[in-house]
């Protein structure tokens, strides 16, 4: 490639200061923002820059394009690593992404993250752990690994299973994902400003502070459906399997449907996921989560399913993943137990 042609490429992510702000822009529309391993380590550096710098006040995450903020990290590579490459690339992804995803969690001034649009998986990351978490009436937050043959991760497990009842749990074997109001009520969002009023609201924070101008612009989000539920969702997802669960949802038409998207997962995903869950309630803090959902992850490395959830979702897109085991009675205790050892 030439130096003129180099000089033509796009930034993965873009920076910029104005005012008070420093802005992280993530900047692949045409993937929706997917994070690369490029992009963790850039966006890494410029906090750790700007935690120091006195005249930056406030952290802001944006999303390029209109699709929206980061719809995961960038599965194709991992895809890539497992086949043809011996994970090591993966492993050195993970760990420094965890990393991340503690740091903006303790980051020391205000870190505001606009979750417009898709917002999934590492995009959660990013912006799930953020002190002002901004939705609007076109989010879509959510935890979508178990399609793929993968489990939560990125601190996805600890915001699951700290939320209300059972809904974590539904949310994270269904892959399900939240609008705005369910969303905050989950714990994963703090506050609804409708998108038109976006735009006031970033150039407020130039010179304003930052919370009181979030709060400012902050609205009752439209109703959402996890809350009515719950009258259904916390006694199924309170069985102590995944058998037990589909055995519950399938005796109350409410949740039947549910069951079926369920059953449809991998096996060993599922299973390994409540698991995860359970544990991640007991822990004591977002690190000690992020640290179990790395063993979890380096485990997923050498599965079958994982290789296989991806090739089915995003590389043939056939949408017909051939899981290894087939059924849940094949996933025994030991294997679960497997992905837990560090």
């Amino acid at each position: 490639m030439s130096a003129e042609a180099a000089s033509d490429v796009e930034p993965e992510v873009e920076f910029e200061r104005r005012g008070r702000v420093a802005e992280i822009a993530l900047n692949r529309p045409r993937a929706i923002n997917a994070l690369t391993y490029g992009m963790v380590t850039a966006i890494r550096a410029a906090l750790e820059e700007w935690a120091d710098d006195d005249t930056v006040h406030t952290v802001l995450l944006t999303g390029r394009g209109e699709r929206g903020l980061c719809a995961g990290g960038d599965i194709v590579s991992l895809y890539r690593d497992m086949v043809s490459g011996d994970g090591i690339a993966s492993a050195e992804f993970w760990r420094d992404e965890y990393e991340l995803n503690a740091y903006i969690a303790r980051y020391p001034k205000p870190f505001v993250a606009i979750m417009e649009g898709v917002t999934l998986g590492g995009g959660v990351g990013l912006s799930g752990h953020a002190s002002l978490r901004v939705v609007t009436e076109r989010s879509k937050v959510g935890m979508p690994e178990t399609t793929i043959g993968f489990t939560p991760d990125v601190g996805g497990t600890w915001l699951l299973s700290h939320a209300p009842g059972e809904l974590g749990t539904y949310l994270g074997l269904t892959g399900g994902s939240m609008g705005a109001a369910d969303a905050i009520l989950t714990g994963f969002a703090d506050h609804f400003v409708p998108s038109d009023r976006l735009g006031a609201l970033i150039t407020e924070l130039e010179t304003g502070d930052a919370r009181a101008v979030v709060e400012r612009h902050a609205q009752p989000a439209p109703p959402g459906e996890l809350a009515a539920a719950r009258a259904w969702v916390d006694p199924a997802f309170s069985a102590p399997t995944v058998a037990d669960i589909l055995d519950r949802l399938r005796s109350d038409e409410r949740g039947r449907a549910t069951a079926e998207v369920i059953a449809a997962k991998s096996p060993t995903a599922v299973s390994v996921t409540l698991e995860a869950l359970r544990r991640a309630a007991n822990l004591p803090s977002l690190e000690a989560a992020l640290a179990q959902e790395l063993s979890v992850s380096l485990h997923s490395l050498s599965s079958h399913d994982f290789r296989e959830g991806i090739r089915a979702q995003v590389i043939d897109k056939d949408r017909q993943p051939k899981w290894q085991p087939a059924t849940l009675n094949e996933v025994d205790a030991l294997t679960i137990a497997t992905y837990f050892e560090g």
